[in-house]
C-alpha cells in the first residue's frame, strides 16, 4: 500500500532520523506546529508503519567486536531454507538480505577478532560458498530517506 506523505511529516521525519529522541516540542518549533500536533502526525505515521521504530546505534569496536565484516552466502541446493531458519540465531550477524544474483544472501556481520571470524565461517560453510569483505570504514552509514528518496543538493 502506498501512503501520501505530505510536506510537513516529511519534515518530522527528517527531524527523527537525525535524532529520534528530540522532544516533539523542539521538533514543532522547527516545522511550525505544537507538540501534540507533531505527536498526532508521529502517531499516525507509526501507525501506518511509516515508522517502523527507534533504536540505539551501538558502537561494534568499543563493545569489543574489532571486526566488522561483509559475507555473501550462495547457498548449496537444498540448503537455503534451513540456513534461512537458523541465520536468525546467529548473534554476530546485525542485518542479513535475501538478495538476486549469484549469491543468496548478504550479511553484515560484527566479529570479535579474526578467530572469531574463522569460526563463524566454519558455521556457514555447512550451507554454501561463502565470501568475506572486511569492511575498513562507514563511508555512508543510516542516512536518511528523504522526500522522494533523494538528498537535497
Amino acid at each position: 500500500m502506498k501512503v501520501k506523505i505530505d510536506a510537513l511529516n516529511w519534515k518530522i521525519l527528517e527531524c527523527l532520523q537525525e535524532n529520534a529522541r528530540e522532544s516533539f516540542a523542539n521538533i514543532g518549533r522547527k516545522v511550525g506546529l505544537t507538540p501534540p500536533a507533531v505527536a498526532e502526525r508521529v502517531k499516525k505515521m507509526e501507525d501506518l508503519e511509516i515508522i517502523n521504530g527507534y533504536k540505539t546505534m551501538v558502537s561494534h569496536a568499543l563493545t569489543g567486536h574489532q571486526l566488522k565484516a561483509i559475507i555473501t552466502l550462495r547457498a548449496f541446493m537444498g540448503k537455503l531454507k534451513p540456513f534461512l531458519a537458523t541465520v536468525v540465531t546467529f548473534e554476530e550477524v546485525i542485518n542479513c538480505y535475501r538478495i538476486t544474483g549469484n549469491e543468496n544472501i548478504v550479511m553484515e556481520v560484527v566479529l570479535k577478532d579474526q578467530f572469531h571470524l574463522e569460526k563463524f565461517i566454519d558455521r556457514l560453510i555447512q550451507y554454501g560458498e561463502t565470501r568475506t569483505h572486511i569492511i575498513l570504514s562507514n563511508v555512508v552509514s543510516n542516512a536518511p530517506i528523504l522526500n522522494g528518496g533523494l538528498k537535497s543538493m
